[in-house]
């Protein structure tokens, strides 16, 4: 978050509205017309009985005491998650951002790292030291007389995989808001006698609240959906449950009713989060000048500081990088496996790249009405973008599935239709730093380029891509790397024979073939490590604009 004000162009462009081209309207109608048929199919499908008696077999089945208790044990997961994040998240910002802590830029850095790390490569992790048998720790154990550790599988496994590997997005949005919080109000709690513990508690984190909130939720809304986790660890997750009757039941709309309670659920934490970002409020801190403050000293706390760091960085980076390279030394034939392997991160980045380029080519066209062309139709097209965001991969991959099998079966299971299930659940991440990129770009250059006689497609290609470029990078890097780690929709849609890295990990894993697994995370871990980089000095490049 920057001090500089939010500014509305009040250029003749926006006193006199021009009327969009209607190619960016046909586009962008298209694009949000595509992104809603599968969830518009899913509630036909839920909703198709021929009886009272097929009914009242619906009801009976959702309302069932088993279904109940699973989407109660998903929501306790849920929330636990959430509030362990929290505790972790909080102070990690708190001492990246207001303290002397040495070798602050690093932790900074190293604490975003975990995103990189999809949660089943972590559970994988987690499985392979800690397992109650034949695990790491338990081999090392085993001479002092310990046969099995106590389980890791269920609640304890899951929720401790997903926290490690999610809590940066609550980090992410604490950390923005300590940096946009004005130094002068803990300046005056000091004056009137605070010390550093009552300025925390009585105005640091009462102003932190909204982000809290927001990066809470967020937390919330990726535990309610994960998959792979839940699975690994045989956790009797809502999503695990729609996929166990998708495979298992012959009546497909038993899984079509289970998905749209998870749609129904989502949307009620996404309400939340829009209700919170609606009612906070953000205020002007001075004229936009920079006035970091002081740092607080941490003083004999400094070792605990730092032993806090080092030990969240070792359960979320050097464990799963070391349990993964052990492993991958361990195959009795390296060779074989790492053929294989690249023949799976091969297929991976093909489909990832595709996904990352019609979503950028889809994104930018609907940023652009947002931006340069707002009204009452261009913020429903930017908003129906949004759709599939609250959507589970296994909901989406559902929805294709029932809509394609009987209506496109001549592309069910191809490679348009895993990309299209790619587009629908990461468009947002494109659309929305197009958008910022768009909003930073002063409509003023733009008229000027019309006004020495460029046409709107010119101006678009010489003056409007160019600056927008850093933010274009960005959202295609990240639906790369989103759409490179999702495992239920690749595993439904994938073409025949088409194998991915995630459905390596996942069927190797399932089949203890742990030296597969370890090599397809490896591959893994590097690509999305290397593009948590690009993301990262993208946003650099924007900032400094």
């Amino acid at each position: 978050m920057t001090n500089t004000p939010d500014i509305q162009s009040k250029s003749p462009l926006s006193e006199n509205p021009i009327k969009p081209p209607f190619f960016l309207l046909l586009v962008g109608g298209i694009t949000v017309i595509a992104i809603v048929i599968p969830l518009i199919y899913l509630m036909i499908r839920a909703g198709s009985v021929s009886s009272s008696r097929e009914l009242e077999q619906l009801i009976n089945f959702i309302f069932n005491v088993r279904i109940l208790r699973i989407l109660w044990n998903s929501i306790g997961m849920a929330a636990a998650c959430t509030a362990i994040s929290a505790l972790i998240a909080i102070p990690y910002a708190f001492l990246t951002v207001k303290t002397d802590l040495p070798w602050r830029r690093f932790w900074s850095v190293v604490s975003t790292l975990p995103l990189a790390i999809p949660t089943y490569v972590g559970s994988f992790a987690l499985i392979i030291t800690f397992g109650p048998r034949g695990s790491l720790v338990q081999s090392w154990l085993e001479p002092f007389g310990v046969e099995r550790l106590p389980s890791i599988y269920g609640w304890v496994g899951t929720i401790a995989a997903i926290t490690l590997f999610s809590y940066p997005y609550l980090l992410l949005s604490v950390r923005a808001g300590l940096q946009g919080l004005d130094p002068a109000l803990e300046e005056s709690a000091r004056s009137l006698g605070y010390n550093s513990w009552g300025i925390f508690f009585r105005v640091t984190l009462p102003l932190l609240r909204p982000s809290i909130v927001a990066g809470s939720l967020l937390v919330a809304l990726y535990a309610l959906q994960d998959f792979g986790t839940p699975a690994l660890m045989r956790f009797n997750s809502f999503t695990h449950a729609i996929f166990i009757q998708y495979q298992s039941s012959f009546n497909r709309s038993l899984a079509a009713a289970l998905s749209m309670v998870l749609v129904v659920l989502v949307f009620i934490i996404l309400f939340i989060e829009q209700r919170v970002r609606t009612n906070a409020s953000y205020y002007s801190r001075g004229s936009g000048a920079v006035n970091k403050g002081r740092l607080i000293p941490l003083g004999k706390w400094k070792p605990v500081a730092i032993a806090f760091c080092c030990l969240i960085s070792f359960f979320t980076l050097v464990l799963p990088i070391g349990v993964i390279i052990l492993w991958l030394t361990r195959s009795s034939d390296i060779v074989a496996t790492l053929q294989n392997t690249l023949v799976f991160a091969r297929n991976s980045a093909w489909a990832s790249s595709l996904a990352a380029i019609f979503a950028t080519l889809l994104a930018l066209p609907v940023a652009i009405l947002s931006v340069r062309f707002p009204s009452k139709l261009s913020t429903l097209i930017e908003r129906g973008t949004y759709l599939g965001y609250g959507l589970p991969g296994i909901v989406v991959a559902l929805s294709l599935v029932f809509f394609g099998a009987n209506y496109l079966p001549w592309i069910y299971q191809t490679m348009p239709m895993l990309v299209f299930a790619y587009i629908i659940l990461f468009l947002p991440q494109s659309v929305g730093t197009n958008r910022s990129s768009l909003l930073q770009i002063s409509p003023s250059l733009e008229e000027s380029a019309r006004s020495l006689g460029r046409s709107p497609w010119q101006t678009l290609k010489e003056v409007t891509l160019p600056l927008v470029r850093p933010g274009i990078t960005s959202g295609a890097v990240l639906v790369f790397v989103t759409a490179i780690k999702e495992l239920p929709a690749t595993i439904l849609l994938s073409p025949i024979g088409f194998k991915t890295l995630a459905v390596e990990i996942w069927d190797s894993t399932n089949d203890a073939r742990f030296a597969s697994a370890a090599a397809a995370s490896f591959a893994m871990l590097v690509v999305c490590t290397g593009l948590t980089f690009i993301i990262l000095s993208q946003e650099k490049k924007l900032n400094r604009k």
